[in-house]
């Protein structure tokens, strides 16, 4: 529903797999991830968050224990979205933000690049 309010061609996309995609609003001052047929609003530290909350998630373990599914419910403090995922949506999820995090690493290091040379 909030993806009807935001005009998609004022959003960079910063990383994409083919299963979802990281946005970025410099107008808002905000991401998006659209992963699992839910496009979702972050602030930088939610964002870094829910990586660090997705990146400590054993997803070996979670498929050897027969006593209990192979979902996990992703959600923490201060967060509106809850997510619950399979296992394969696990990985794809942390193959996602670990793409986006590298690209902002990317950026940083090509802007740092670049203001050296002007200096």
């Amino acid at each position: 529903m909030e993806k009807a309010c935001i005009d998609i061609n004022e959003l960079i996309n910063v990383f994409s797999t083919d299963r979802g995609s990281v946005y970025q609003s410099d107008k808002l001052n905000c991401f998006y991830v659209d992963f699992g047929g839910k496009f979702a609003r972050y602030n930088c530290l939610s964002l870094q968050k829910l990586k660090n909350i997705v990146e400590g998630i054993d997803v070996e373990a979670l498929l050897l224990n027969t006593n209990k599914a192979d979902f996990e419910l992703i959600t923490f403090n201060g967060c509106d979205h809850i997510y619950l995922l399979s296992a394969l949506e696990i990985v794809s999820l942390k193959e996602l933000l670990q793409g986006a995090f590298t690209m902002f690493k990317l950026n940083h290091l090509i802007s740092d690049c670049l203001y050296r040379l002007t200096v």
